[in-house]
């Protein structure tokens, strides 16, 4: 039956049910999904375990045995399949019991220092600090992310949470000291949003998602621009709210970003703005969806009238492989930068455009001097 199946069982079931693997395949992907953090796989029980299930009849080569040492790629039988699926369903509605160790220390605790307790339960709530920070790096890593994958990393961060408030509790802490952690995408990104300025650094550009809008000409001049800038920040911040009255999840709303292009590339070098294409963005963490910008968005319409609203959503930029420099100054001054990597970065490293211009705008222009403002500029490439 398949509520006799172990975690362990249970588990290599799913990855094979997924398609079929074989051994060092299962290491593999139970590796780089983490999925040691919530069982007890180790690399030598995992052949145990297909031996065991292809004794059971629930695993079965995909091709047969040969003689001497190989990689058998396993494959689920109809009953195996059958198996997975009720083992699964029950394991969703299986409420495990706590084996906390800490639930023993706290048991013991009376007939130990004081003293001792609390830096034990200060180091505990380091531990658990750390340990948020790593699980919300590896979740934005992984972006987009299925449903299901979703759904593992809001339990294991919802866990993590109820301790921390617990061991904050026991220490007579704020809570929020441990829990109200805002997620930064300048720090999350940290090599995204920090560049040289005054050498060329090339970056890897995960998928990030932002919420944008499109729009032609010069920015200093184009009503349509001013207009897109304060629909973002609008939407930006409301949605930032309801991310942490509804979710209890904050986190710090990101600098504006534009994608710049033109069908003449001098004309940036030109600085001919009246040519220029622009998408104006502001990152939004991966746990934003279309519904939440969607209900921002009405709110902001009953109070603002802003064109830009119409045409603000939610979409998600690949960038990849890109070169970027730290420029400080007027952003009329970037032309020389600009002419630099144009043509002589990208020629001698066999580089080519593969993107649109992108400008990270690190300094608030309304209290930034012209001669300090901050700016990452980012130029997507390929070789050529």
């Amino acid at each position: 039956m398949a509520s006799a199946l172990t975690d362990g069982e249970l588990t290599i079931l799913g990855l094979i049910a997924e398609l079929p693997r074989h051994g060092y395949e299962l290491e593999r992907i139970i590796d780089e999904r983490g999925i040691r953090n919530w069982t007890s796989l180790g690399f030598s029980s995992i052949y145990y375990i297909l031996d065991k299930l292809e004794e059971r009849g629930l695993v079965e080569p995909v091709v047969p045995r040969r003689p001497g040492k190989s990689r058998v790629t396993f494959r689920l039988t109809p009953r195996g399949l059958d198996d997975v699926r009720t083992g699964s369903l029950e394991a969703i509605a299986d409420l495990t019991p706590v084996h906390a160790r800490a639930l023993i220390g706290m048991a013991n605790s009376p007939g130990l220092p004081s003293d001792e307790i609390r830096k034990m339960l200060t180091q505990r709530a380091e531990n658990l600090h750390l340990r948020l920070g790593v699980l919300r790096a590896a979740r934005s890593a992984q972006e987009p992310l299925p449903a299901a994958a979703h759904a593992i990393f809001d339990y294991s961060e919802a866990v993590l949470l109820a301790d921390a408030q617990w061991t904050a509790r026991l220490l007579h802490q704020p809570q929020q000291e441990i829990v109200m952690d805002k997620y930064d995408i300048k720090s999350a990104h940290r090599i995204l949003y920090s560049a040289s300025a005054k050498e060329f650094s090339v970056v890897d550009v995960p998928a990030l998602q932002y919420i944008s809008i499109d729009g032609h000409g010069d920015p200093n001049t184009s009503p349509a621009y001013a207009d897109a800038v304060e629909s973002l920040y609008t939407v930006a911040y409301a949605v930032k709210f309801a991310s942490k009255k509804s979710l209890g999840r904050d986190y710090t709303v990101g600098p504006l970003e534009g994608l710049w292009r033109a069908k003449d590339m001098t004309s940036f070098t030109r600085r001919a703005k009246n040519a220029w294409d622009w998408t104006m963005m502001i990152s939004q963490p991966a746990w934003i969806t279309e519904d939440m910008i969607a209900t921002a968005r009405e709110q902001a319409a009953k109070k603002k009238h802003l064109t830009g609203l119409n045409d603000l959503c939610l979409r998600t930029l690949t960038e990849g492989r890109s070169v970027q420099i730290l420029h400080i100054g007027c952003y009329d001054d970037e032309a020389p930068t600009l002419h630099r990597l144009h043509t002589e970065y990208l020629p001698d490293h066999g580089l080519t455009f593969n993107g649109d211009h992108h400008e990270i705008y690190l300094s608030d222009a309304r209290r930034t001097a012209p001669a300090k403002l901050k700016t990452i500029l980012r130029q997507p490439v390929k070789a050529v």
